[in-house]
C-alpha cells in the first residue's frame, strides 16, 4: 500500500484496536495469478510470540482450495472515508479523500476442527454475550453444531507484515484542519460525520 509520510501509522496498539473495531475484513488470495476476495468477520490474537488472524468461509467458497498453493494472503480493514473538498482550505489547493485502511499480509493455513470450534464460540460470545437472548456456543444443541461446522472451513494466517494509512488531513495546517472537522460534521452522510468524529479526537487527545 503507498502509504505519504504523513498519513502512516506504526503504534502497534492503535493499529490492533482499529482492526478489532473494524474487524469485518476482506482477505484477497490468488488462483493461477487471479485475485480471490472474500468479505468476512475476522479476529486478530497473539499465540505465544506470533500474531495471527482467524476465520471462516463456506465450505463452497472455492477461496479456502487456494490457501495451499497461494504463498501470501493479503488481509483489508477499512474504517471510515470521506470526500473533502478543496473549498474548505483557505488556500487554493485541489480536493482529496480522507481514509484508513490496515493491509495485514501473511499465510494462510486450514484450521483444526478444535481450534475451528474455539474460534466460532469466541466469535460468537464477541457479538452475542450482550445480547438479551444470548445464542452461545454452550447453548447450542451438539447435532446442530457438528451439522453446520461441515459448511464451513476455518482459516488462520500467521501476520508477518502490516501496514497501515490514517489519511486525516494532518498535512493541513491548524485552521483548515478544524474547518475541514466543521464542514465535515454539516455533511449528511454518516461517514462524513464518522471521519469528522476521528479527526476531532486527534485534535483531543494531543
Amino acid at each position: 500500500m503507498y502509504i505519504p509520510k504523513y498519513f502512516k501509522v506504526t503504534d502497534f496498539n492503535e493499529i490492533t484496536e482499529f482492526v478489532s473495531e473494524n474487524s469485518f475484513g476482506t482477505i484477497v488470495t490468488t488462483n493461477n495469478g487471479k485475485p480471490i476476495a472474500t468479505h468476512i468477520p475476522l479476529e486478530f490474537s497473539k499465540e505465544g510470540e506470533d500474531y495471527f488472524i482467524t476465520g471462516h468461509m463456506a465450505y463452497g467458497n472455492p477461496q479456502w482450495r487456494t490457501f495451499d498453493t497461494c504463498e501470501e494472503a493479503l488481509v483489508i480493514y477499512q474504517g471510515p472515508h470521506a470526500y473533502i473538498s478543496s473549498s474548505w482550505y483557505e488556500h487554493e489547493n485541489v480536493s482529496t479523500w480522507n481514509y484508513q485502511a490496515v493491509h495485514v499480509y501473511g499465510k494462510a493455513t486450514r484450521m483444526e476442527a478444535d481450534k475451528l470450534k474455539q474460534d466460532l464460540s469466541k466469535l460468537q460470545e464477541k457479538y452475542e454475550k450482550h445480547r438479551k437472548n444470548a445464542i452461545l456456543w454452550e447453548n447450542l444443541s451438539p447435532e446442530f453444531l457438528e451439522n453446520q461446522l461441515k459448511g464451513v472451513v476455518g482459516f488462520k494466517i500467521k501476520v508477518r507484515e502490516i501496514q497501515a494509512a490514517y489519511k486525516l488531513s494532518q498535512n493541513r495546517n491548524e485552521e483548515d484542519y478544524l474547518n475541514i472537522i466543521d464542514e465535515l460534521q454539516k455533511e449528511e452522510n454518516i461517514n462524513s460525520k464518522r471521519m469528522a468524529e476521528i479527526m476531532k479526537k486527534r485534535v483531543n487527545d494531543k
